[in-house]
């Protein structure tokens, strides 16, 4: 997965990936898993196409069956770039050992003015 890396909030230094990157790694198939942090009712409302919802209050639970392979790209995005739950939950993801772990720091907000659609659920 091509990431690039910026300056995070409150000193973090996390790998990001912008909305087109992820589109371009979307399309060609690759072994990236998307994750939501936001709660399900936003989840439902809309997502990235193919993404997964991993609310904040249930990521401990919730990962080890979301993504049992900590060697996979994940790539975590919230509402916007104002919203901090990505960098909260990527924070989190490293610390329970995954080690290819990027913050989509623009979020569905950044996506959609990009013109991409979002998916909604069932």
């Amino acid at each position: 997965m091509q990431l690039i890396q910026n300056k995070q909030p409150k000193g973090t230094e996390m790998k990001t990936i912008n909305g087109q990157q992820l589109k371009e790694q979307l399309d060609s198939g690759a072994n990236v898993t998307v994750l939501e942090a936001l709660s399900e009712q936003y989840f439902r409302a809309g997502h990235i196409p193919g993404a997964r919802n991993l609310p904040m209050d249930e990521l401990d639970k919730t990962t080890p069956s979301l993504v049992p392979d900590h060697s996979t790209p994940i790539v975590v995005y919230c509402a916007s770039e104002t919203c901090a739950n990505s960098h909260t939950a990527a924070k989190r993801l490293t610390e329970l050992g995954y080690r290819d772990v990027a913050v989509y720091v623009g979020g569905k907000a950044d996506w959609q003015a990009l013109g991409y659609p979002l998916g909604k659920a069932a």
